[in-house]
């Protein structure tokens, strides 16, 4: 097992190409399920879950090739109808293969999931929504079997917007006769990527990107080649680390339109941020002011870059408050971060950064995907060493981060777990 060392110090400087998005590459991976043929996806970053996913494919009947950024995906011989534990405990967004599976098989058995420790994330929307598509469904043994002759068009409508519940429901509903509505529907980029996808394989998804989704249920579909967008949430890592180091980077390959609560706090934190249709660039300010911070669905703050923005503050000029509204236990890299200097105060939901004037390197460990990315944020402005383990994690969702890190100038570096 590996970790990463981080040198604190060095403001960072130079461009870095934004991989492709992990939470738009797993759906659209997962969609290939639908109907037989050969896909071809571009710009698919190299990722511990997207290798998961391909494995899981290919345990269903499908060969999955994955090779310079392109996974080249052939359905055609699918014959498996179980996602097995050993696969799914790996990555949560495992269950994204239960519509699919279920509009074009009949039946799926999906291991109930795991992936990141960051609350119960349940998936009961998901399987009341398939039972409002006529699925019969059960839960035994630590799996969810679901079952239909062929679903049928429905209207669902989810208590929270849910971004893999309405993925799931869209991808299901594809096939189902007659027209479904999603109503709350999550509002996300790699939403409309999905859907994207699947009008261009013959659907019939209208409305994508707003809280209200209908999907007119087609006969059949086919193959694509699709390309998947950049990833805004690495994008908002590389920018909060200029700020973080007062240093100035030029991000290609993102869309500004997907990151505008990440731009907005940056520049109220007194970064200078410029966009353009081909890039990013952001300058950090010699002053970084204290901002507070709500999670909250897309297009507010995204809580997967809570911990990222917590480490600005952390040696912000001020009082800020993080409020998390999304997931229960996301502060848990929290204790990570006052072993280095921060100081932070828990009440309930809401976390009360106190800025400091240094953190102090020390040996840390990741707890999740997110809070993995906030300790080597932390690292890079962090007087001597710190040493990350369990960067398990970090390979879950970010492509060569420490190689991006140390070609814009930061000492760091990959080493055998000591």
């Amino acid at each position: 097992m590996d970790e990463i060392l981080v040198k604190g110090g060095r403001p960072l400087h130079g461009e870095v190409s934004v991989s492709g998005a992990k939470n738009a590459a797993l759906p659209m991976i997962a969609a290939t399920i639908l109907t037989g043929g050969r896909f071809v996806l571009r710009n698919v970053p190299d990722l511990k879950d997207i290798e998961t996913i391909c494995q899981l494919l290919a345990g269903l009947g499908a060969s999955a090739e994955f090779e310079d950024n392109t996974a080249i995906i052939d359905t055609t011989d699918l014959f498996q109808h179980e996602a097995p534990y050993d696969l799914v405990r790996k990555m949560r967004a495992s269950v994204l293969v239960l519509g699919p599976l279920l509009a074009r098989m009949g039946r799926a058995r999906v291991s109930l999931p795991g992936g990141c420790a960051i609350g119960a994330r349940p998936i009961n929307m998901h399987l009341e929504g398939l039972e409002k598509l006529g699925a019969s469904i059960k839960l035994e043994h630590g799996y969810v079997e679901a079952s239909a002759k062929r679903l049928k068009g429905g209207e669902i409508f989810f208590d929270i917007p849910t971004v893999t519940g309405t993925e799931n429901i869209m991808m299901a509903a594809t096939l189902a006769k007659g027209t479904t509505v999603i109503r709350n529907a999550a509002k996300e980029p790699e939403i409309i990527a999905l859907a994207e996808m699947l009008n261009r394989m013959g659907a019939d998804i209208r409305d994508a990107g707003s809280t209200v989704i209908t999907i007119h249920g087609v006969e059949n579909l086919s193959p694509v080649e699709a390309r998947i967008i950049g990833d805004r949430i690495e994008a908002g890592t590389y920018m909060v680390a200029a700020a973080l180091t007062k240093g100035k980077i030029r991000l290609t390959g993102a869309d500004p339109a997907h990151l505008k609560p990440v731009i907005h706090k940056l520049r109220e934190c007194g970064a200078a941020v410029k966009t353009v249709d081909a890039g990013i660039t952001v300058q950090g300010s010699d002053v970084i002011r204290s901002v507070d911070i709500k999670t909250l669905p897309y297009p507010g703050f995204p809580t997967d870059m809570q911990a990222q923005f917590m480490v600005l503050m952390s040696v912000a000029n001020g009082l800020s408050v993080i409020s998390e509204s999304i997931f229960e236990n996301r502060f848990i890299h929290v204790s990570e971060l006052r072993r280095m200097g921060a100081d932070i105060t828990i009440s309930g939901n809401h976390a009360m950064v106190k800025g400091v004037s240094r953190l102090s390197g020390a040996p840390v460990m990741a707890t999740d995907l997110r809070a993995s990315a906030s300790l080597v944020l932390a690292g890079l402005v962090a007087d001597n060493t710190t040493r990350i383990s369990r960067i398990y994690h970090l390979d879950r969702g970010y492509d060569s981060m420490e190689k991006k890190f140390a070609a814009l100038g930061a000492i760091i570096k990959r080493v055998p777990a000591s």
